[in-house]
Order: structure tokens, then C-alpha cells, then sequence
């Protein structure tokens, strides 16, 4: 940091009395010197010693001059910085210069986000063996949390590492100073927020939304698997899966149950789940059951290539009865092409298919509040599907390509890396809707079904493309 000290605060008080003796002492050494003339003057080297003695008055004033500036009237040398003076920061790899612009100094100073979890023994020490071991490999630590087990403590941490730090190498080091079962697994700058304002917002989410909260769980707990088991199976009988009021733990296995019946299966096959993360997730649970049923309440009002106004919005189980009268209006092979089955199922998918709790749905009305098509966003594991029924009436008119770029724009947002429709390739108009999304696409056809695969992580976002103009309301 660069001293300043301004002129104001640095500025002596002139006095009059040093110049009053400055002044006698000019007169003192005219009479010395004048007296000394005189004297030597009548000797036989008088004029040599006279102009040595005025060579000695002039180094003596000289000296006098110069000693009164530095220690009475001189202020202070002040520090400053220069404009040549390179700047020094301190990075993780130790201090640079801004003078420095060669390439390898670029990449040392280069840097990546990891996050870690490590099991120490719980013992005074332990945690200060990771921390020497980390500040060794030049790795600085962003947050750090400690899960305490029955045996042990379980270390988080995020940190940031040089890029030339290798995993590998990381673990092995953590491992030499006592830590094992160590996980790593790269970062993003999303990380970087602390734990409560993360968790924080993702119960806003969840209180906005039914539909968010296994999206909420996968992001609290990490990579990880989550299935939403019914109590009652298609046909109507028991599955005997209900978890108690207070959940289940069980190392990598989370049994948690489901507000709107049934049993939340977390399952995270690399590490096991703390106390402190089954809590939260507990937690978010419970939030959502108290809320009770609820979707966004915003709507779109769209108008048809012919003039006709639509509206789109979310649906869900309150939306069943309509969502059945549809599917009476439906042909055969309208409802096979969507559900690959017997028709008569059809309307036992519905139930499941409007629940927030295996995705996101969005449906189509006409102005008379008739519903003439569905959209559905499905959690399968930790893959996507997308699917769409349109109404015979309402097909060829561009709306399930509204709602197919609607869904995939909602797992972008999700953090969806792809989606994918299983159809036949008999259906023409998925086929033509997922390719309209040029988004690049994988074909896959086993026994007569084709399964494309939308990637969404080698594309722009949707919001970055063009959309068609919409009108939003309230409800």
C-alpha cells in the first residue's frame, strides 16, 4: 500500500528567531575573519593564508546551508509509488509481479475449483494435518464443514487448486496425512456460495414450487439417484413401500417419505450420507408437506398461426379430470403413439404422469378452458424424458413444438446435460418437433421404438434463442 502524506500536515512553522541567529552569526564571523586579516596581512605569507581562510569560510557556509535545509526546513521523504515499481500480488502459488507476462507464469497462475470430502479420525490434530498437507500442493481452502460420525469426522471441503493438480494426486496427498475414504469432484463458481444461503434457497424454491423438490434434494445431497416409489401400483395395489414418519438412513440409501404418499429413494453410491445431510433433507421434506399441493400460478396466452388464442400453463393433479376428458376425445392411435401400450391404461398413467413429484407438466387450453394438450418433463434417475399429447383436432398447428422448446428450456434451467422421447418412428411429428430444437441429436431403435437424445450441454440456452411472443397473466 502506498504512503501519502500530504503537504499540509508535513510543512514546519517558519520561526523568526533561527534567522535573528543566523544573522549574528554572519556578523560574528565578518569581524573573526576581518581581525585575522589584518593580523596575518602584516606577516609574510599573509596573502596566502587570507585566501585559505576564505576557502574554509565558503566550506564552512556551505556545510551550514546544507544542514539547516535537511533537519530544519526540508520535510520529511515521503514513500510513493512509481510508475515503473511493480505491482506485487499474492496468488496461490505464491507472489507474482504484473511485470511478468511470459507464459508459464500465466499458467501458474491458473486455477480450479475441487470439492472434497475426506474421513479423519477425530483427534486433536487431525484437521491441521489436512490443512499443512493442502497448503504444501499451494491449494487454497474457500469452506470447509465437518460432519462428526461415531467414528470419525467427515471433512468437506471447497477448494482452489492449481490446474496442474491432478485428483490423483490430491487424494494421495490427503491420504498421507490421515484422510481416508477421500472423494473429489471439480467444482463450479455456484459452489462458492455458503452452505445456509444455499439450503435457504433452495426451501424458497421448493415453497414456490411442488415440482422442485427433488431437484432441491439432488443439489443438496449432490450426484445422486432419486426415485419416487407410489404406495399404490398402477393397478391400483399396495407396493408395501412407506417409509416411517421419521425416515430411514442407511450409509448410501435415504428413505424418506413422500407428502403425497409413497417413499422418497435417495441413493448415492460413492460415499455415504452424513446425519447432518439426512437432516436437511428431512427438513425440505417436511417443508413440502406442509405446504401442501401447489404450481406456479403464471400463464402464457398464445396466439395460432390461424388467430386462435391458447393459454399454456402448469398442471397438475387438480388437473386430472380434464386431463381424462382429453384423452376421450383422443383416437387410438393418438393415445398409442404417446403411451406405447393398450389404450384402455391410458388413463391410468395420468395420475402419476400430473404429479409433481416425477416432474414437471404443462398443459394447453383453448379460451373456453377446454384442455387440448399435455407436456411432460419426467425425473427418470438421473436421465430426462420428455412427452407430448395433442388432441387430434389440435395437431399440425405448431403446439407441441411450443411445448416440447417450453420443456426443454425448463431442464436447462433444471441442469439437464440432455433429454430424450421414446416414440415410433412411425411419428412424424415428434420426430419433426425434436429436430426443430436444433439441438444435436442421437437415434437410437430397439424392437421397433426409437429413442432420440437431445444434448443440451453443446448447445446455447434457450432463453439465448429466438421465442415466440407471449402475453403473461395471472390466474
Amino acid at each position: 500500500m502506498t504512503d501519502v502524506t500530504s503537504s499540509k500536515s508535513t510543512r514546519r512553522p517558519h520561526h523568526w528567531r533561527h534567522d535573528l541567529i543566523e544573522l549574528a552569526a554572519l556578523f560574528t564571523a565578518v569581524v573573526v575573519a576581518d581581525t585575522i586579516a589584518k593580523t596575518i596581512v602584516k606577516g609574510p605569507d599573509g596573502p596566502y593564508l587570507l585566501v585559505f581562510s576564505a576557502i574554509a569560510l565558503v566550506a564552512t557556509a556551505g556545510f551550514h546551508t546544507w544542514w539547516a535545509r535537511r533537519h530544519s526546513h526540508a520535510p520529511p521523504t515521503t514513500r510513493t509509488a512509481t510508475p515503473t515499481a511493480a505491482v506485487v500480488a499474492e496468488g496461490p502459488r505464491g507472489r507474482h509481479t504484473d511485470q511478468d507476462d511470459s507464459a508459464p507464469a500465466a499458467e501458474a497462475l491458473e486455477t480450479v475449483l475441487w470439492r472434497m470430502r475426506t474421513t479423519v479420525d477425530d483427534a486433536p490434530g487431525s484437521l491441521a494435518a489436512l490443512c499443512a498437507a493442502l497448503a504444501r500442493l499451494g491449494v487454497d481452502i474457500l469452506t470447509l464443514q465437518t460432519h462428526p460420525l461415531t467414528e470419525g469426522t467427515v471433512d468437506e471441503f471447497l477448494l482452489r487448486a492449481p490446474a496442474s493438480l491432478s485428483s490423483t494426486d490430491l487424494a494421495h496427498e490427503i491420504g498421507t496425512a490421515g484422510g481416508r475414504d477421500t472423494w473429489t469432484e471439480r467444482a463450479d463458481t455456484h459452489d462458492l456460495v455458503d452452505t445456509p444461503t444455499r439450503v435457504l434457497g433452495l426451501a424458497t424454491r421448493t415453497a414456490l414450487d411442488a415440482a422442485e423438490l427433488p431437484l432441491a434434494l439432488r443439489q443438496l445431497l449432490g450426484r445422486c439417484t432419486l426415485h419416487s416409489v407410489p404406495a399404490v401400483s398402477l393397478t391400483g395395489r399396495p407396493t408395501g413401500e412407506q417409509a416411517p414418519v421419521e425416515g430411514v438412513l442407511e450409509e448410501t440409501v435415504m428413505k424418506l417419505r413422500d407428502p403425497s404418499g409413497g417413499t422418497l429413494l435417495i441413493e448415492r453410491p460413492y460415499l455415504p450420507f452424513t446425519p447432518t445431510e439426512f437432516a436437511r433433507a428431512r427438513a425440505l421434506v417436511e417443508l413440502d408437506a406442509r405446504l401442501g399441493p401447489r404450481v406456479p400460478r403464471s400463464q402464457d396466452v398464445l396466439t395460432l398461426p390461424e388467430g386462435n388464442e391458447i393459454t399454456v400453463r402448469r398442471a397438475d393433479q387438480r388437473d386430472l379430470p380434464a386431463a381424462r376428458a382429453m384423452h376421450d376425445r383422443c383416437s387410438a392411435r393418438t393415445l398409442s403413439l404417446r403411451y406405447h401400450g393398450p389404450v384402455g391404461d391410458a388413463d391410468r398413467y395420468l395420475d402419476h404422469l400430473l404429479s409433481p413429484r416425477f416432474g414437471r407438466t404443462l398443459a394447453v387450453q383453448t379460451a373456453s378452458g377446454r384442455l387440448v394438450a399435455l407436456g411432460h418433463l419426467l425425473w427418470d434417475g438421473d436421465e430426462t424424458e420428455v412427452a407430448l399429447l395433442v388432441e387430434d383436432d389440435w395437431q399440425r398447428r405448431g403446439i407441441g413444438s411450443e411445448l416440447l422448446g417450453r420443456l426443454v428450456a425448463m431442464a436447462e434451467e433444471a441442469g439437464c446435460d440432455s433429454v430424450y422421447a421414446v416414440t415410433q418412428a412411425s411419428n412424424t411429428g415428434m420426430v419433426a418437433a425434436m429436430r426443430a430444437l436444433n439441438l444435436p441429436l442421437d437415434y437410437q431403435i430397439e424392437e421397433g421404438t426409437l429413442v432420440i437424445t437431445a444434448r443440451l450441454d453443446a448447445a446455447p440456452r434457450r432463453s439465448e434463442r429466438t421465442q415466440p411472443q407471449a402475453r403473461q397473466s395471472e390466474r
